[in-house]
This record gives structure tokens, sequence and C-alpha cells, in this order.
């Protein structure tokens, strides 16, 4: 299958993202924006419905966000979100309307959409977590190789290089990702896709489609 493109990941309607984004054929390219867009669109809030509590930190008046969490600029946190306990934004974070950032998890230089979850344990880095998609406990968005080259978008039919050492994760509007999985450099998933827990993705799952990781066991040699 082809690589999908924004459009065919995401409604551009549920995110505040959507200038950005609109420019790119693929939603990677906004990756490196993030920080000058959030700085720019910060500015821009209506000061009824937004508090800027720190330079370049803005958090709506309706979002819940824990005394404990640790939030760094630049970032908008949305009306009706909700941030939890020790919760760590690194910078470059988007939080969306009604998105859950959970306890311990860490968002660094992301777009979370309108509800999207990342409820317990989460790491999201270099990634676009769609409308109402959700990481279970323990999920992961990995974000750069091991060899620290530069991260390829593949399907079976094309390889794009991104030209970015560190991607994460492209995750369509109403994924599901299953506990404890780990989404490789460069992974998309498609709308509506399942990921079983504990497994390895990497490439493109398409829309409407489930993710099963296959357990083998061999006899010891």
């Amino acid at each position: 299958m082809a690589l999908y493109t924004t459009e065919q990941l995401f409604d551009l309607e549920h995110t505040l993202a959507k200038p950005l984004l609109a420019q790119y054929q693929y939603p990677w390219q906004a990756l490196e924006g993030i920080s000058n867009f959030i700085i720019k669109q910060g500015e821009l809030l209506p000061k009824q419905d937004y508090e800027q509590v720190e330079k370049h930190i803005w958090i709506a008046k309706t979002a819940v966000v824990a005394p404990t969490a640790v939030l760094t600029a630049p970032c908008i946190i949305q009306p009706d979100a909700e941030v939890r306990h020790c919760a760590f934004i690194r910078g470059s974070v988007l939080v969306g309307k009604g998105a859950v950032v959970g306890n311990s998890t860490e968002l660094k230089n992301c777009i979370l959409f309108d509800e999207a979850q990342v409820p317990h344990f989460n790491y999201v880095g270099d990634s676009i977590l769609g409308y109402r998609a959700h990481l279970g406990a323990g999920a992961v968005t990995s974000n750069l190789k091991s060899d620290k080259s530069i991260v390829h978008v593949r399907s079976k039919e094309e390889s794009i290089n991104t030209n970015l050492k560190k991607m994460g994760a492209i995750v369509g509007d109403a994924s599901e990702v299953g506990c404890n999985s780990v989404l490789c450099p460069g992974t998309i998933l498609g709308k509506k896709s399942q990921i079983y827990p504990t497994s390895c993705v990497r490439g493109v799952v398409p829309e409407n489609h489930i993710f099963k990781a296959t357990d083998k066991i061999v006899e010891r040699q």
C-alpha cells in the first residue's frame, strides 16, 4: 500500500494545529515546525479562555493540570484537557481539547489531537496522535534509531527519506495501541487501526486493520 497523506490520516477539524498540518502532504513534515507554531498560535489565543502561566506556556481555564505535573515551554493545553500527576511535558507540545495526559507520561515535540489519550506511563516524542487516538498503559513511541541514522518511512510499495533523525509515530484518528507496545521510528498507523498489546510495530499498518504480534515458542538449543 502507498503511504498515507495527512488528509487520509486525520480530520484536521479536530486540532488547533490545522494551519500547520494542512501545509504538508505528509504529517511528519510538520514536526520541525511545532515549536514555532505553538509560540505564534499562543499569542493569538483568547485571553478570556486561556491563562499564560509562564512565557510561552498557555493553559485553558477549563483544563485540569495536576500541581505535580511539569510543563516546559512552549506548550498549549487546550480546554477540558487533563494533565495528571507527575506528567512531564518537555516542550513543543500541543494538547488538544479533552485530551488526557496521564500519570508519569512524558511528551516532547508532539501534537495530540482533540480527545487523544495517553493516560498511563507513556512516552510520546516527535509524534502526532490523531483525534481520539489512544495509547494503552506503557505504550511508547520510539523516536530515535539505535544507530542514530535518518528515519525512513516505509510501506511495501515505497520508502521516503524523512531527513529527520528523530521521528516517532504518526497515529491516525481513532487508533488503539495496546499496553506495553513499542511504535518504532517512522511507524504510521492508519485510521481506526488496532495494535495488540506488547507488539513491536514498524512500517505502515493499514486503516481498519489489526496488528497482532506473533508468539513463537521454540526449543532451546
